[in-house]
């Protein structure tokens, strides 16, 4: 599931993973904890090498229930500190440093592999997933909407989690993450050619999700929960 900020994939990536009992891995949420990791540190985060340094010291532990997903950084929760303004100002320049991403695909596969391993299937969500991590993927989607929808979602998604936000400032914050996310030369974020595009900008979540099911189904995928516990 790929695609820029505020296209809902977060939320939508959860929401399917429940309804066909899959586990659940958010890579983006993984780069946010490595800057934060950075920004503890009192490293800029344009300083390719010192991140670097940082990105490798770093222990992440990142939980795949889709219900209750988890984040730790060096054994400290950090679910919620890496959602902030300041980690979100910088995740874009630390997320385009090569080894970070190099080191970041690494655990991605592999969480994808303990996945496969354990007879499960697992939605992962970021922004080059169809493209570099699991470029064979049997479903890949490509999540878009209109710059102004997003900034609108994610607004009211800072305001219900007590972060202050405008959707002016939002929008601006969104339009420069996607210059900078598209235009990185390490992986930067596109559409695979074989995947499916979804754009939600009238759609709401039940919407795409039924609109994802749908394509699951017609890949064979299931559609039901396969698994227990």
């Amino acid at each position: 599931m790929d695609g820029p900020s505020g296209t809902g994939k977060s939320t939508v990536s959860r929401r399917l993973a429940v309804a066909i009992g899959a586990r659940y891995l958010d890579t983006g949420a993984m780069y946010r904890a490595v800057t934060l990791a950075v920004l503890r540190a009192g490293i800029d985060p344009t300083d390719a090498a010192k991140v670097t340094e940082v990105a490798e010291r770093a222990r992440l532990e990142i939980g795949t229930e889709p219900t209750a997903p988890t984040v730790r950084l060096d054994g400290d929760d950090v679910a919620a500190e890496i959602r902030g303004q300041e980690v979100t100002t910088a995740v874009s320049p630390v997320s385009a440093v090569g080894r970070v991403r190099e080191l970041l695909v690494g655990q991605q596969r592999a969480i994808i592999a303990d996945a496969a391993a354990a007879g499960l299937g697992i939605v992962v969500e970021g922004r080059d997933i169809g493209t570099t991590v699991a470029p064979d993927a049997p479903l890949k989607i490509y999540l878009t909407a209109s710059a102004e929808a997003r900034a609108r979602r994610r607004t009211a998604q800072d305001t219900a989690s007590g972060r202050t936000s405008t959707v002016d400032a939002t929008l601006a914050d969104v339009q420069r993450r996607d210059r900078y996310d598209s235009t990185r030369a390490v992986s930067p974020l596109r559409q695979a050619e074989d995947a499916v595009e979804v754009d939600t900008t009238e759609l709401d979540i039940d919407g795409v999700l039924a609109r994802l099911l749908e394509l699951a189904e017609l890949r064979g995928l299931p559609s039901a929960p396969q698994r227990a516990g």
